[in-house]
């Protein structure tokens, strides 16, 4: 037994220096998402909303799911509908 207390009394130390990491909300995001193509549009919308692509990807798998590729984001279609919009990762160059 006096072995066990000494042995949690070593450990003890070592699990309270633990740190926690916590990231503001809406870091990562400064932009809304508003400004993206939203689920179930179509591809006319997208097209008369943002302009043409920088890059359109061919068709992939079935049910066919097709890459537009803007300069800022991606738009994901099955079909003629979005199915998924991701903004690309923009480094932050912060100046200090």
């Amino acid at each position: 037994m006096p072995r066990l207390a000494l042995l949690l009394s070593l450990l003890l130390p070592l699990c309270s220096h633990a740190e926690t990491l916590q990231i503001p909300l809406g870091v990562q995001g400064a932009e809304s998402a508003d400004d993206l193509p939203h689920r179930g549009e179509s591809r006319r919308a997208v097209l008369e909303r943002f302009g043409l692509a920088d890059e359109e990807h061919p068709s992939v798998g079935q049910p066919p799911i097709t890459r537009w590729d803007y300069r800022t984001f991606s738009v994901y279609f099955e079909y003629d509908h979005v199915v998924n919009s991701v903004r690309h990762h923009q480094p932050r160059t912060d100046k200090e």
